[in-house]
């Protein structure tokens, strides 16, 4: 008598990704992907390119992995069994410069060419000050003998600015790599902008802002709290001058500086916010923690913040003219293909 067959096991579904945010990462940030079917079949493996990330949660609608070292392909996939995804298009951050101490952000010339610091600690004399990486990824001394190198600025010249922390001056640097005092008595000196006008912006770490015209004539030009740092300084819309300085504080503050030198709150809520840029569309990002989560966080027209890129030690960005970004660490410089245009800086 023939006996009924028994049910064959049904394939396991195919894990569908939904979302995956931030849509940006560098080595060791964190990517939270949504969908459906994601565990299925079991504890599920998350690709990018040929790399395995490290699972920190792994659910059947909500996993949370970690970039490894050697990705470098932003195609993310979520393999459950034998069922795998449709690739999600990640931008992840490649390593172009090692060995490096920058403390703020990196600088871009007008040909792609990035800049960063070997600041050291407070009074430590590195053999290099300034390096410079290229458009190939070659680093190379740019200056020498300078103590405490701390933020970095072009003019509309060409010329390189860098303030030094440990003696309060700001020097200029010429594109062939000879050093001359601009300016000092800046107490402090820490973060550097110019507006459109050419005048120099020069943050000390006790809070005051000094406005250094064309002819070096020096002003005080805005006041902070003794307890806030005006150690980044970038330039916005409407010429607004933006400042942030970590605290030990997990709920800092953005703040910003109209012409006529009054200080208002952009936003409070961020840990350690550090270097700051702008978009082409005058978005403004902010390398810092949002609800614990460090990387790059992004504020538009509405000041409500998102996280655009995640990673961990990002003390530093900047834009360039090929529409990337480019990112400090305490001890790198990483690239990412975010296909995003940066204010014109002067």
């Amino acid at each position: 008598m023939a006996t009924k067959q028994q049910g064959t096991q049904q394939p396991a579904a195919r894990p569908v990704i939904a979302k995956v945010e931030p849509s940006a990462a560098i080595t060791g940030g964190e990517l939270h992907i949504r969908g459906e079917h994601l565990a299925t079949a079991g504890l599920p493996t998350v690709r990018l390119g040929n790399q395995n990330a490290h699972l920190i949660v792994a659910g059947d609608s909500y996993i949370i992995a970690r970039v490894p070292e050697s990705a470098i392909v932003g195609e993310l996939q979520v393999a459950s069994g034998n069922a795998t995804s449709a690739a999600h298009e990640t931008h992840i951050g490649i390593q172009i410069a090692e060995s490096l101490h920058p403390v703020a952000n990196p600088a871009v010339d007008r040909e792609g060419n990035v800049y960063s610091t070997f600041s050291g600690s407070r009074g430590q004399k590195a053999p290099v000050s300034i390096y410079k990486i290229d458009t190939s990824y070659s680093t190379r001394p740019f200056a020498t003998d300078l103590m405490n190198t701390t933020g970095l600025a072009f003019d509309r010249d060409g010329l390189l600015y860098a303030s030094s922390r440990h003696d309060g001056v700001v020097y200029q640097i010429t594109p062939g790599g000879n050093v001359s005092l601009f300016v000092e008595g800046m107490g402090v000196a820490t973060g550097i902008a110019f507006d459109r006008d050419g005048n120099l912006y020069v943050g000390d770490r006790s809070g005051t802002i000094f406005k250094i015209s064309r002819s070096r004539q020096i002003y005080v030009f805005a006041t902070l709290e003794p307890s806030i740092a005006a150690y980044h300084l970038a330039f916005g819309p409407e010429d607004y001058l933006y400042v942030t300085g970590p605290t030990t504080s997990s709920f800092d503050s953005v703040h910003r500086i109209s012409k006529a030198g009054e200080v208002e709150t952009f936003y409070r809520g961020l840990g350690r916010p550090q270097g700051t840029a702008f978009d082409a569309q005058g978005r403004l990002y902010v390398a810092a923690s949002l609800a614990g989560r460090r990387g790059i966080i992004r504020f538009g027209p509405d000041r409500q913040p998102e996280q655009f890129l995640s990673g961990p030690g990002i003390v530093g960005l900047a834009f360039t003219p090929s529409r990337a970004m480019v990112l400090t660490t305490h001890n790198a410089l990483f690239r990412v293909d975010v296909d995003i245009a940066g204010w014109p800086l002067v």
